[in-house]
């Protein structure tokens, strides 16, 4: 016998409120800083901005990423899977110094769900944004920061 059931969490929006800030700095060649919210309703839109402090190495383009990460089981049978639910070119070419790119990036058009952290310690669902920069050589930069995605309450 299989039973399914729905769970619907509501979050109120003035819990949800946070800021962060996202740095990448690579051994005094590249700095630059995006400030965003951290916590996003399924229909929402992620803004921010990158500004470029210090450009000391040439780009040759910039990727914004949603990954979502599911894992099911415990312990040694845990298995994680991960899925890019949308790729953003944000830049094709160098960028100079105080250089500033806007980032506006709707949720609506992608099948996201709520974020789950441990139900009974065997389900758990978190979304990353990840920034990909790749050089003239080819070589690929990385910064992943987790975002939360709440259900909104109908009004």
């Amino acid at each position: 016998m299989c039973m399914r059931f729905a769970i619907i969490l509501h979050l109120r929006q003035s819990t949800i409120a946070s800021k962060w800030k996202l740095e990448l700095k690579i051994a005094c060649t590249l700095s630059l800083s995006i400030i965003k919210a951290s916590k996003y309703h399924l229909k929402d839109v992620i803004i921010g901005k990158i500004y470029f402090l210090l450009v000391r190495i040439k780009i040759k383009n910039m990727d914004l990423e949603i990954r979502r990460r599911e894992s099911t089981g415990s312990g040694a049978n845990t298995h994680v899977e991960t899925e890019t639910l949308a790729k953003f070119e944000l830049m094709d070419g160098a960028p100079v110094r105080g250089e500033s790119i806007p980032i506006r990036l709707f949720l609506s058009p992608y099948e996201l769900t709520p974020t789950y952290r441990n139900i009974n310690n065997k389900f758990s669902v978190k979304y990353y944004l990840n920034l990909v920069l790749v050089d003239e050589e080819d070589r690929r930069y990385f910064k992943q920061q987790e975002i939360a995605i709440y259900r909104q309450q109908d009004s």
